[in-house]
């Protein structure tokens, strides 16, 4: 089967994770390693974090329900703080990716798990910056935003969505993720996922799954 659409998560794939600043701040903190991906990973379907994804709470409410979350682990965070660290920064390699594959005829997608918050679809801390994000969204044939639709990965219906409005089924499909917990569904559906740990390896597994030569997108 020929792999024909490429569909990327946005925040850890075409940006640097928000992982990265998270953990800066807990170690800046004396905060325990990982503690936010802890807090999000707890009551992974009802807590703040989910909530806010689909839209279903406000800035304010996040800030009180991830803080009340932090609190029962016996730690003092308020939402508020991990918000202004959403917005990872731009790696140009993955954006120069998007431009060749649209310039040689593949259709490209983006599934994005964010938040109504901050400046923008990838919740940029300055409006210049959301600037630079929407330019490159403008490059995807079609976006779909959790807190948008109020669906979130790694529920499967969201990447069915995504292959709907770009007009493909999953097994022409490769899908790009830094969370092993959203690339399952959409292997599970019979799309190529790739988890993407750094820009150069999820450009090199990316060649492999289109069949390109070593060194085309890099």
């Amino acid at each position: 089967m020929t792999r024909d659409t490429v569909i990327f998560d946005f925040g850890g794939v075409i940006t640097s994770s928000p992982f990265e600043a998270f953990n800066r701040m807990e170690a800046e903190r004396g905060l325990p390693h990982n503690l936010v991906r802890r807090i999000n990973s707890a009551n992974p379907d009802a807590n703040a974090w989910a909530l806010f994804e689909r839209a279903e709470i406000d800035a304010a409410s996040f800030d009180s329900l991830f803080a009340e979350e932090a609190r029962a682990l016996g730690h003092e965070l308020p939402g508020r703080d991990v918000l202004a660290l959403l917005s990872g920064d731009i790696r140009p390699d993955m954006v120069a990716a998007l431009d060749w594959l649209k310039a040689n005829g593949y259709r490209i997608g983006c599934i994005t798990n964010n938040v109504p918050a901050g400046h923008g679809a990838q919740m940029s801390s300055t409006a210049e910056k959301a600037e630079a994000i929407a330019a490159i969204m403008a490059r995807f044939d079609h976006v779909v935003e959790s807190s948008k639709i109020g669906i979130r990965k790694p529920d499967p219906a969201i990447y069915r969505l995504a292959c709907d409005a770009l007009g493909v089924t999953p097994d022409h499909c490769v899908y790009l993720d830094d969370l092993g917990i959203n690339c399952k569904p959409a292997a599970a559906l019979g799309m190529a996922a790739i988890k993407v740990s750094s820009g150069e390896q999820a450009l090199a597994d990316l060649e492999t799954a289109l069949g390109l030569e070593s060194g085309t997108l890099r």
